[in-house]
């Protein structure tokens, strides 16, 4: 470790608030098309539990879902230092239902590390908001008693994250549009084949040096 990394390293320990518990990492295809990029998730990871965190979301944003098989099977592989539970684009079920997870480990709504490819917040909220109408239709809820909760409960992953990390530009790709309303987001202008320790600590301390305020 360089001494600017340990310089940023020192800080993290030294800081006062809390560092993020929920991480949530946004991707996209051409991300991991490059050559390294799943060692480079592997590693981000490994720091994200490493600086405090309990659980880390990946979401990766596909364009062409032709790739999304390749890119599942591939996400299954992944040296992660958790249990991990892989979502592909045609998951239409809450993830404490599912059983598309990674071979050989757990899985499902608890585990520490969430990857969703190719599905998009606005497929997912959709998917919820059918649930819930299918529910309606068979007299398990009227429409009078439906909160916030049922539709967070009918996500694939409901947990808000509070830190998002978005690296090459300005955007979320769709990411977790309910999950994130209150999230802090981070954005950084270096390509996923750059992202290293440094550039994860960065967000890390910023998201350490806000004042969060939940919509207030």
């Amino acid at each position: 470790m360089g001494l600017y990394d340990a310089y940023l390293a020192t800080r993290h320990r030294l800081h006062d608030a809390e560092p993020p518990a929920h991480v949530a990492l946004v991707l996209t295809e051409r991300d991991l098309l490059v050559d390294g990029a799943f060692d480079t998730l592997s590693s981000a990871l490994g720091w994200a539990f490493e600086y405090g965190a309990e659980r880390v979301t990946v979401s990766v944003s596909v364009l062409d879902r032709a790739v999304a098989p390749t890119l599942v099977r591939e996400l299954r592989r992944l040296d992660a230092p958790a249990e991990t539970v892989v979502r592909g684009p045609n998951a239409d079920r809450p993830a404490a239902e599912s059983t598309d997870c990674s071979p050989g480990i757990g899985g499902g709504a608890d585990a520490p590390v969430r990857i969703l490819v190719g599905l998009g917040g606005k497929a997912e909220f959709a998917g919820a908001v059918r649930e819930l109408a299918s529910d309606v239709a068979a007299g398990e809820i009227t429409p009078e008693a439906i909160e916030e909760a049922d539709v967070a409960d009918r996500l694939l992953f409901p947990e808000e994250p509070d830190l998002v990390i978005k690296t090459g530009a300005e955007r979320l790709s769709d990411f977790a549009i309910w999950q994130s309303v209150y999230a802090e987001l981070y954005f950084t202008d270096v390509n996923w084949r750059d992202f290293r320790r440094r550039e994860y600590l960065r967000a890390v301390l910023d998201f350490q040096d806000r004042q969060r305020r939940f919509g207030r």
